[in-house]
C-alpha cells in the first residue's frame, strides 16, 4: 500500500503542476490585465489561487515521497493537497485525476497501519 501511495502522490503532483501553472498564470493575467478578467471571469481571491497553485502539487509530491517511511504524515499531506486542489479549482476535467489520485494515495498511506516496515506510525 505504501508503494501505491508513493506512486499516486508523485503522479498526482506532476499532473497538479500543470493545473497550478495554469491557475497561477491566469490569476496573474487577470490581475494585470483587468479586461481579460472581465471577458473570461476573474477569481474572487487570486492570492489564495496562487498559494494553492504552488502548495497543492508540492504537498502531493512530498506526501507521496514520505509515504514509504512516514505513511501517516505522507497520507495527511496528500489529503491536504487534495483539499487545496478542490477548494481552489473545484472538481472538473482538469482536476479530477490530481484530486482522485491524492485522495486515494492519502487513504492508502493512512490505511497502512500495519506496515511492511518494522516501525509502525500508530
Amino acid at each position: 500500500m505504501r508503494n501505491a501511495a508513493l506512486m499516486l502522490g508523485i503522479i498526482a503532483g506532476l499532473m497538479g503542476i500543470f493545473v497550478g501553472l495554469f491557475g497561477y498564470g491566469y490569476a496573474e493575467l487577470s490581475e494585470r490585465q483587468p479586461e481579460v478578467g472581465e471577458i473570461f471571469g476573474a477569481f474572487e481571491n487570486p492570492a489564495f489561487i496562487r498559494l494553492a497553485s504552488f502548495l497543492a502539487p508540492l504537498l502531493a509530491i512530498a506526501g507521496g515521497a514520505m509515504a514509504k517511511v512516514r505513511a501517516l504524515w505522507g497520507g495527511g499531506l496528500m489529503l491536504i493537497a487534495a483539499a487545496l486542489f478542490y477548494t481552489a479549482f473545484g472538481f472538473n476535467v482538469a482536476t479530477m485525476f490530481p484530486i482522485g489520485f491524492t485522495v486515494l494515495g492519502g487513504l492508502l498511506a493512512i490505511a497502512a497501519g500495519k506496515p511492511d516496515e518494522p516501525k509502525a506510525h500508530f
